[in-house]
């Protein structure tokens, strides 16, 4: 019996701790792990720009993470480092031209050292195709064509759309891809072309 009561304690102080923790003004005030959208403007209806104040608007309130500085890393060797997402992409956005969507995962899978640029020591296998929330967090929409960070490190960044290795679930014949025009993602046949932007892990 005083064990159960024990026990009933100490999971009745638990709770109360945990209760009052996130209760405190420091747990409220954390902020969501969902990075800024970049944008630092506010428009009105007509798409003129208007004073940000009180206008519920993106470009106001500017929630989530921000991005560190600076955001990219060039490493010389023909990779770039993105230091929000520790993701390692290939420096030169456009070394494949248009691929279909099978030619470009395999494009990406046997991408190397030697090739695009890069001397940074990678074997078939390291690279791939990145999948749609990936390219989605190169976006900046405070910008457009290309839709990337202002200052970003990357050459022949085209304007068009970049394909993912992401299939679209309710129609297997379709892939997402990202417009680095404005940023969006739109589905794409497997039977038509788009770009290829490799990225690896973090080293």
């Amino acid at each position: 019996m005083q064990t159960c009561r024990l026990m009933r304690g100490g999971v009745l102080m638990i709770a109360v701790l945990a209760w009052v923790g996130w209760g405190t003004p420091q747990a409220l005030a954390q902020q969501a792990r969902v990075p800024r959208t970049g944008q630092t403007t506010c428009l009105d209806a007509a798409g003129s720009p208007i004073n940000c104040a009180d206008t519920g608007q993106d470009g106001s309130i500017q929630a989530g993470v921000p991005s560190p500085t600076p955001r990219f890393s060039d490493a010389k060797d023909g990779t770039v480092k993105d230091n929000q997402t520790n993701l390692i992409w290939l420096k030169n956005a456009d070394c494949f031209g248009p691929q279909l969507w099978a030619d470009a995962l395999k494009a990406a899978n046997t991408l190397a050292s030697g090739a695009c640029g890069l001397t940074d020591g990678s074997v078939a296998g390291n690279w791939r195709l990145p999948n749609v929330r990936e390219v989605e967090s190169l976006i900046d929409f405070g910008t457009f064509n290309p839709a990337l960070p202002s200052g970003h490190p990357f050459s022949r960044v085209q304007p068009g759309v970049y394909w993912s290795s992401t299939t679209i679930a309710d129609d297997p014949g379709l892939a997402w891809g990202v417009s680095m025009v404005v940023g969006s993602p739109r589905p794409v046949g497997k039977a038509d072309t788009s770009r290829v932007w490799p990225v690896r892990g973090a080293d």
